[in-house]
C-alpha cells in the first residue's frame, strides 16, 4: 500500500483517489477496493471535498462522490467542480443509491463520467473506474506529447524565421557595403521604422507582429541597388540626368528581385517589402518615382521608410557628401529640400526625433524609451 509521502513523486500521473461520502462504512468499503492501487483521501461532506481539491489539485486522479450529504451535497460539489474546470481533466464518479432520472440527467450534464449504484459490486466498480482513469491518463500523456511537439515546432519555426531574417539582413547589408556604406544604414532604417510605428499615431491598429514584419521589410528598401552599376552607385559627384534615371530603377528592380525569391514570397513581410522597395521614393505631392503616387496612395510604411531614409542619409557620411549636422538636416527636411512628406508624418517625426537620435549618439541600436 502506498503512503502519502509517496504521492510527492507523482507530478504528471496523479495516484490519489478522493472518496467523498458522509457514511464511514461506505468510505471504508471503497477504500478496501482501491487502497492496493491508489493513495486514498477521504472527505465526509462536499465542503471538505472542495477544500481538499483546492489544496491537492492535479494530484487527484479521480473523485468518487456520494449525492446525499450534509453541508454541501454531491450536486453542489459537481456544480463547484464544473466552475473550477476540474471535470475536464479529472474523472468524477457518482456512487449513490439515488437513481432518479432527473438526478442522473443533471449529474451527466455537470460532467460526471459514470454513475455507479449502491451497494457496489467490488470487481465491477473497480473495472469501470480503473478503465476511465487509464483513459484520462492516456489522454493527458497524449496532450503532453502534442504540447511538446507543438513547442518543438514553434522553436524550429522561430529558428527558421531568425535564419531568414539573418539572410535578408545580410543581403541588404552587402548592398550597403557595395555602395560604400558601413552596413549600419539598414539596421537604423529598421529601428526608426519600428519606433515610428510603435510610438506614434501612424502605428495605430497594427499589432506587434505586423510592426515587426514591416520593420523587417524596411531593411530591404534598397535591395534593387544590386542592379545599379558601380560607376553610378559609387560616383562621388552629382549624377547626370541619365545616371539619375538609372539610379531610379533600383525601386522597380528591388520589387522584381523580391518577387523572384520563392522563400520571400511566402514570408509574411513580403507584401510590405515589395511595397517599400518600390515606393519609398514616392512623394506626397505626386512628383516621386516610379509610379507617381501621391497623398494617401502611398502606404504609411513606405512613407515612414522614406523619411527615415532621408534622415539617415543626411546625418551620415556618404561617398558623395559629408554628414550634415542634425539641426541642418532637420531644417532641410522641414523646408522640403529632400522631398515632400505627409505634414502629419513630419510633425510626428519631429516630435520623436530626439529619441531616434540616441541611436546615433550611443552607436548602438538602442533607444531610451522611458
Amino acid at each position: 500500500m502506498k503512503t502519502k509521502d509517496d504521492c510527492r513523486i507523482f507530478k504528471t500521473t496523479p495516484e490519489t483517489l478522493l472518496i467523498v461520502d458522509d457514511n464511514e462504512i461506505n468510505r471504508a468499503v471503497l477504500e478496501s477496493i482501491f487502497s492496493g492501487e491508489y493513495l486514498i483521501e477521504e472527505a465526509e461532506n462536499g465542503k471538505e471535498a472542495v477544500d481538499k481539491l483546492t489544496l491537492m489539485g492535479d494530484n487527484i486522479c479521480a473523485i468518487l462522490l456520494d449525492v446525499i450529504m450534509p453541508v454541501m451535497d454531491g450536486m453542489e460539489v459537481l456544480e463547484e467542480l464544473n466552475k473550477m474546470g476540474t471535470t475536464g481533466h479529472t474523472p468524477v464518479f457518482l456512487i449513490t443509491a439515488e437513481t432518479a432520472d432527473s438526478t442522473l440527467k443533471r449529474a451527466y450534464s455537470l460532467g460526471v463520467m459514470d454513475v455507479i449504484t449502491k451497494p457496489v459490486v467490488p470487481y465491477i466498480v473497480k473495472r469501470r473506474i480503473n478503465s476511465v482513469i487509464e483513459l484520462f491518463r492516456a489522454r493527458k500523456q497524449l496532450s503532453q506529447k502534442v504540447e511538446e511537439q507543438h513547442s518543438k515546432i514553434l522553436d524550429q519555426a522561430e529558428r527558421i524565421i531568425q535564419l531568414n531574417m539573418g539572410m535578408i539582413e545580410s543581403l541588404s547589408t552587402a548592398i550597403e557595403f557595395r555602395s560604400g556604406e558601413s552596413g549600419g544604414h539598414v539596421r537604423r532604417i529598421h529601428d526608426i521604422t519600428k519606433y515610428m510605428l510603435e510610438y506614434t499615431e501612424f502605428g495605430n491598429g497594427l499589432d506587434n507582429e505586423t510592426i515587426s514584419h514591416i520593420a523587417l521589410a524596411a531593411i530591404m528598401h534598397d535591395v534593387g541597388k544590386i542592379a545599379v552599376p558601380d560607376a553610378i552607385l559609387n560616383k562621388p559627384g552629382k549624377l547626370t540626368a541619365e545616371e539619375f534615371e538609372v539610379m531610379k530603377t533600383h525601386t522597380v528592380q528591388g520589387a522584381h528581385l523580391l518577387e523572384k525569391i520563392p522563400q520571400m514570397r511566402n514570408h509574411a513581410a513580403f507584401k510590405y517589402a515589395y511595397d517599400i522597395a518600390r515606393h519609398h521614393h514616392e512623394r506626397w505631392d505626386g512628383r516621386g518615382y516610379p509610379d507617381g503616387l501621391k497623398g494617401d496612395e502611398i502606404s504609411i510604411w513606405a512613407q515612414i521608410v522614406s523619411i527615415a531614409d532621408v534622415y539617415d542619409a543626411l546625418i551620415s557620411k556618404r561617398v558623395y557628401k559629408d554628414a550634415f549636422p542634425v539641426e541642418k538636416a532637420l531644417k532641410m527636411i522641414a523646408e522640403g529640400q529632400c522631398g515632400v512628406f505627409n505634414p502629419k508624418l513630419l510633425s510626428s517625426f519631429f516630435d520623436v526625433e530626439k529619441k531616434i537620435r540616441k541611436i546615433y549618439e550611443s552607436g548602438v541600436d538602442k533607444y531610451d524609451r522611458q
